[in-house]
């Protein structure tokens, strides 16, 4: 058996992954060994479905070191007045560039796809390769990373969980593209940001919405694009936030802080007589959401079971369906529904989400703590993950890791090492705030914000345990 020595072995090539290598690697000389089993790095983006675009603005994605997009802003779609967003295409070969234009030339970094990582995250480390079934041992002097904690399910590599009878028409959110004769209609299976994104890809394409029958087990509350724009848009995203926290200071009850959440715009919903059930922090401009409302025919009869020549069988019920009817398979469930852990162990860094949905900042600021900071303690006391989102009440969390992150860019602590590197992170949403100080909307906004910040924090806590979430 080969055997290899490095300070970090990062198992996974992602966007996590990459993230954490680039921010690590340019605040020291420590030695990374990354294994991935795709022949390229990039992660789910690999197998995204074609129409595909960040959530976010492409500005604040990638890595730190490379700028991703050209930072403009859209004039005309969907997104007109807000910051480009990326196509999948785009990231494939943005990250691909990271590799072989910043990672490999760094020559602190060794890359081998298409290779499954066999260790016990403790001690014992091997991956073997796909391609000739060589294994490798790795004397690992310092941590094995894991970026694989909260991997993503994506639409193309999902299997199903429910079965479907032979002549269906069906397909998943990418084979839309592949579509040579119309179908009857469209129904879509899902309620989650894919079947948004084949919704409203849909209707682009001139599909009169009443062609189109949504299958959703659970409403869901969205967030607005708007309240996330870096650059010269901070403003919009320092207003959002104070106008957020507000309601969290001064919500009686969690259906409260909802009412006021949505009566803010900062959280949005299809059905104002559905209560959602369901929050994944998904982002929606006004457009889109526009769109998506006009969508009527929507099913709520829980989770798809079978899929037969003319019922679909759900969890509570069942609907009429026909041959001629194209089924849209959005079912997967994103990232990992996976408990919060410390993230600095003794032997493994698990990386995770610092605030709701930005996965390679956080990547990046754990990269960057592990580089400058020695002691355990010390960086999980700073660097606290918040659990993947999946309800109404993990907003909160969400907004109390954003919290979190503006006190340390604050100088909270006196990290100061830390605020200076939040202020000029690419990848941070207030990143570059400390030139935007003379724009008297930001200005006042920090004012809101410290006003109400300690009660916010206080009602958060109470609000949590009302619902038994860990604080």
């Amino acid at each position: 058996m080969n055997t290899i020595d490095t300070d970090y072995l990062v198992v996974g090539a992602g966007a996590a992954g990459m993230a954490f290598v680039d921010a690590l690697i340019a605040d020291g000389d420590a030695e990374v060994v990354m294994v991935d089993r795709q022949y390229r790095p990039g992660g789910h983006w690999n197998h995204a479905y074609p129409f595909v675009r960040l959530h976010q603005p492409s500005a604040i994605y990638g890595v730190n070191s490379r700028r991703l997009g050209t930072d403009s802003i859209d004039a005309l779609g969907s997104d007109a007045g807000l910051y480009e967003r990326a196509t999948g295409a785009e990231i494939c070969g943005y990250f691909q560039q990271v590799l072989n234009q910043t990672l490999l030339p760094s020559g602190q970094v060794r890359f081998f796809g298409m290779s499954d990582y066999l260790g016990d995250w403790k001690h014992d480390h091997v991956f073997r390769s796909r391609m000739t079934g060589t294994c490798t041992r790795v004397n690992v002097r310092k941590k094995v990373v894991d970026t694989t904690y909260l991997q993503a399910t994506v639409p193309a590599t999902h299997k199903p969980a429910f079965t479907v009878d032979g002549g269906v028409r069906f397909c998943p959110a990418g084979g839309i593209v592949d579509q040579v004769e119309p179908p009857g209609g469209y129904t879509v299976l899902g309620g989650g940001k894919t079947a948004m994104d084949v919704c409203y890809w849909l209707l682009a394409h001139g599909v009169d919405p009443e062609r189109i029958r949504w299958v959703r087990p659970r409403d869901t509350w969205a967030l607005s694009r708007r309240g996330f724009q870096p650059l010269d848009l901070m403003h919009l995203t320092i207003g959002e936030f104070a106008a957020a926290l507000r309601a969290l200071a001064e919500a009686e009850s969690l259906d409260d802080l909802y009412r006021r959440l949505e009566a803010g715009g900062q959280l949005r919903r299809f059905d104002k007589t559905v209560v959602p059930t369901m929050f994944r922090g998904a982002i929606l401009s006004d457009a889109e959401f526009d769109a998506l409302v006009q969508i009527k025919r929507v099913v709520r009869k829980g989770h798809v079971k079978r899929i037969t020549s003319d019922r679909i069988l759900l969890a509570e019920g069942e609907v009429e369906t026909g041959l001629d009817e194209l089924h849209v398979d959005c079912t997967a469930s994103g990232f990992r529904s996976n408990p919060a852990i410390p993230i600095f162990g003794p032997a493994c860094i698990t990386t995770q989400g610092l605030v709701g949905g930005f996965t390679t900042f956080s990547a990046a600021l754990i990269g960057y703590v592990e580089a400058v900071r020695g002691d355990d303690r010390e960086k999980n006391a700073l660097l606290q993950p918040v659990s993947p989102l999946n309800n109404p009440i993990d907003w909160i969390n969400a907004y109390m890791g954003f919290l979190r992150i503006a006190d340390l860019q604050a100088g909270a602590g006196g990290h100061q090492d830390l605020a200076e590197w939040l202020d000029r992170a690419r990848l941070n949403l207030t990143g570059g705030m400390s030139r935007h100080m003379d724009d008297p909307r930001i200005v006042n906004a920090l004012d809101d914000i410290a006003q109400c910040r300690d009660a916010a924090v206080e009602n958060g806590r109470r609000l949590l345990e009302t619902m038994n979430v860990p604080v």
